[in-house]
């Protein structure tokens, strides 16, 4: 098999890298995420990127870390929340084992905080999460193989079901 064995995607805060990092343990394999990636190759966080070079920049980073990660990494990959805005990155993603991580805005405030650096919620964070989502998630369900909902549940319980559904064996 070449490429991830699992692909998280899902909005911001539902808990792809926690997730993520599980299944890599429970699978024996290794986890990424290219939130990460674009930190490392910019030198900066996400927030300063978004406010020194703006958010054009910033999604021409992700289609390239989404890019580089999909060719490059076998275990499992966390995308950014909004990688799937990207038709280029859709199409990379068509057909490979993609999780889509739903949550609703409620379980959205309690993890993500109404003043977590998030530079996409800085205002409003509850109306803008919404929006976001609103036209987020027909791109999520249009690439994952399967949903998975996050609310009132353990990263181990989400993990499991993440395993049971894309019938991977543990290591």
């Amino acid at each position: 098999m070449t490429g991830p064995a699992v692909i998280l995607v899902g909005p911001m805060g539902v808990g792809k890298t926690t997730v993520g990092e599980l299944l890599a343990r429970r699978l024996g394999t290794g986890c990424r995420d290219t939130d990460e990636d674009i930190v490392r190759a910019a030198g900066k966080p996400i927030s300063e990127i978004f406010l020194d070079d703006g958010e054009p920049k910033f999604r021409a980073l992700e289609r390239e870390a989404v890019r580089t990660a999909l060719a490059e990494h076998t275990g499992v990959l966390a995308l950014g929340g909004g990688a799937v805005l990207a038709p280029e990155t859709r199409q990379l993603l068509a057909g490979a084992p993609v999780v889509f991580l739903d949550m609703d805005v409620a379980e959205a405030v309690k993890r993500v905080g109404l003043d977590a650096p998030r530079p996409l919620l800085m205002m409003n964070p509850r109306k803008q999460w919404r929006e976001l989502m609103d036209a987020r998630r027909p791109l999520y369900t249009e690439v994952a193989r399967a949903v998975v909902s996050t609310e009132n549940r353990t990263p181990d319980e989400v993990a499991g079901e993440i395993l049971d559904i894309l019938e991977l064996k543990q290591k």
